[in-house]
């Protein structure tokens, strides 16, 4: 029998409210990274994990092979005209990082190449770009890297009429990055280094020092996000103000960079708004007296005085306005009713609209990219279970459509061998759940029989959608059912879906997955001793909540850099992300907060009963959740557990939240939890 490393206990009382908690594990908690003691220990699991997996070792290869073999080697994405130019990304052969390139009017000229990710990504065992501009004349680059994971970016500049690198540099930024419309001006964001949140917005002139850059913002409230962004018509910049329940916007006109950044409208307890502009004329998508939005229009001088907004979309009970696009003649509305997308198209000149179609029952659309105003016609982005991501181009007046593009799934696809559905299930409360199903026609069968991937997230208001994953056909083409459960704290039925999932209401995305798995098995779509589920980041709380309040119903679990110890994280002020989420989970200095937080909090209700199978893995760089939670869950998972199931623990030590950083390098965390799976089944045999 191999043996788990051992993992030395250090009682620590941590008292709030009157209330005690033991933490045995509380000195894992190491913010340096540093710590020998630890480093060692995370990689003897590591080396744990694969002597455990050595068995099935081959699996594992033959399944990364699988994986990287459905990726197009020469690949790139549909050109993109902004400003004179056809931007565009490209891969090419073994390739991990894409190489970012441009041609001048025409895609017949020259291509130019803005960066190149493999020769920037060289000596680096992560590397990530996080944001690009190019200045308004065309001729200055300014991007943002990140070789670390714990995204903390720095900023540097290139000349592109000459190839220049210039000797400016920003350091410890958010990525984000702005110009002004003087070619010679931009505007960042710094990180405070201990929480990492992006706080001071500064504005840098080109050959001078950073410290001599100018402080125009900075956020004193710890429960907001600053963010930076430039109108479509590159008219104005923006600050963007964001907290859970609350968002603003200040503005500059970017011909004035050395101007002061004015509010749109002052920020109001429960207000959320994001501006468009067009012409003389700003729209707001505003939640104001509209749980699901509305969109209203106002001149820019008579933004603060609501009462001289004009209303241009209701706010309906039952549709979710979750985006809008501007252009010199039309409006084009992207919303849901129960939770399916349409698109819809307003002419302004006369009132005219009509609805954009597409061709699957289940399905997902967003906007792709469309930077000009003036353009004729309008980009979407569309997927589904069943369908590759494709990339269609409608006429805004006639609604005439053509494909761009399909992503193309090496080593053949055919749609056909597929079946996607969305059901609603009987939540413990009456509630309907929607589940979104995907299986392969000719190994399935609704008897109950076929093993099940059940997936899930229920946090921010964001939602999984029922999105195309060649990924996924490694499961599909093995009898796998594969299920998203939209469970509440997502926004898929609106906003008070999110509502119904948040804060106090936290416990219901917990209950909902576990109603979804019992339906699913009852209902014939799975064999209940043959379900997997798999989530991470606030998906990994869910996973962690669910394994301690019905493990029965799991074969496996994989848990990615799950957040577990949410008293103690949401406690800690110095932790990156802390303060913004009070609104989101809670703040637990406030008892009732705390009380309800603790009822859930993995970590804190580890109890002493059977658990699944169980893949945990994590970043050491994470910089949302931290390391030290899967690290202190498993542990205290291992001295607790009374099964015999598997507990494995995985970091990768060069990487943050979002895993590996390269297209290929990625494919061997999901070939590690498919073949940890598939090893299950195999020994159900």
């Amino acid at each position: 029998m191999i043996k788990p490393p051992f993992v030395k206990k250090q009682p620590r009382t941590l008292e709030h409210h009157g209330h005690q908690r033991i933490d045995d594990y509380y000195w894992l908690r190491d913010d340096s990274r540093e710590d020998p003691e630890i480093l060692s220990w995370l990689k003897a699991e590591n080396d744990y994990t694969d002597a455990v997996m050595a068995p099935y070792a081959p699996l594992r290869e033959s399944l990364y092979q699988e994986l990287i073999g459905r990726i197009k080697k020469d690949d790139s994405t549909v050109p993109v005209l902004d400003n004179g130019y056809w931007y565009y990304t490209r891969y090419s052969g073994d390739d991990e990082y894409p190489v970012h390139a441009r041609k001048a009017e025409t895609l017949d000229n020259p291509e130019e190449v803005l960066l190149d990710g493999n020769k920037l990504a060289e000596g680096h065992e992560f590397f990530s770009i996080g944001n690009m501009d190019v200045s308004l004349n065309n001729q200055l680059l300014a991007w943002s890297e990140d070789t670390v994971g714990r995204r903390i970016y720095t900023v540097y500049f290139k000349n592109l009429l000459t190839g220049e690198l210039l000797t400016d540099r920003l350091e410890q930024t958010t990525g984000d990055v702005v110009w002004a419309a003087d070619n010679r001006t931009v505007f960042y964001i710094r990180q405070d280094p201990q929480t990492l949140l992006g706080y001071q917005v500064f504005r840098h002139t080109l050959g001078t020092e950073q410290k001599e850059d100018v402080l125009v913002y900075e956020e004193q409230d710890k429960s907001f996000y600053t963010g930076i962004d430039r109108t479509r018509d590159d008219s104005t910049l923006l600050i963007n103000h964001d907290s859970t329940t609350q968002c603003a916007v200040s503005l500059l006109d970017a011909t004035t960079p050395e101007g002061n950044f004015t509010a749109f409208l002052p920020r109001e307890a429960n207000h959320e708004y994001d501006i468009a502009k067009l012409d003389d004329w700003y729209y707001i998508r505003t939640n104001w007296q509209a749980t699901n939005f509305r969109l209203m229009k106002v001149k820019k001088a008579q933004s603060a005085d609501k009462s001289a907004w004009q209303e241009v979309i209701p706010h309906r009970d039952n549709v979710y306005l979750e985006d809008y696009l501007l252009f010199k003649d039309a409006l084009v509305l992207n919303e849901k009713e129960n939770g399916i997308p349409r698109i819809r198209v307003i002419q302004l000149s006369t009132g005219k609209e009509h609805q954009l179609s597409f061709d699957d029952p289940v399905f997902v659309a967003h906007f792709s990219a469309n930077p000009s105003v003036d353009a004729p016609r309008v980009r979407i982005w569309y997927s589904s279970m069943t369908t590759p991501d494709t990339i269609y181009e409608y006429d805004l007046f006639t609604g005439e459509r053509e494909q761009l593009k399909q992503k193309e799934v090496p080593g053949g696809f055919t749609p056909s061998n597929y079946a996607s559905e969305r059901l609603f299930v009987t939540a413990t409360d009456g509630t309907e759940i929607p589940v979104s199903l995907v299986w392969r026609t000719d190994r399935f069968s609704k008897d109950g029989t076929n093993p099940l991937y059940q997936y899930g997230y229920g946090a921010y208001g964001y939602t999984i959608e029922p999105y195309f994953s060649a990924n996924r056909l490694s499961l599909l083409d093995r009898g796998f059912v594969y299920a998203i459960a939209h469970i509440r704290g997502g926004q898929i039925l609106g906003r008070p879906w999110y509502e119904a999932g948040r804060q106090q209401q936290k416990r219901n995305s917990f209950t909902d997955f576990i109603d979804v798995t019992r339906a699913l098995a009852a209902e014939g779509y799975a064999d209940k001793n043959k379900v997997f589920a798999s989530g991470g980041s606030a998906g990994g709380l869910l996973m962690g909540a669910v394994v301690n309040m019905a493990p029965e119903l799991y074969l496996g679990i994989n848990a990615d850099v799950p957040f577990v110890d949410v008293v103690t994280t949401m406690l800690d002020e110095s932790l990156p992300l802390t303060t913004n989420e009070y609104d989101e989970w809670g703040n637990p200095n406030n008892k009732t907060d705390y009380d309800y937080m603790l009822s859930y909090s993995p970590y804190d209700n580890v109890q002493r009963q059977d658990y699944p199978n169980m893949l945990v893995t994590t970043g050491l760089h994470d910089s949302q959740v931290q390391y030290f939670e899967p690290a202190k869950w498993v542990a205290k998972l291992r001295e607790y557990k009374t099964d015999d199931n598997k507990l494995l623990f995985y970091t990768n030590m060069e990487a943050g939240h979002g895993g590996a950083s390269g297209r290929y390098q990625q494919q061997k965390e999901l070939a590690l939890e498919y073949a940890f799976f598939l090893s299950l089944l195999d020994q159900l045999q």
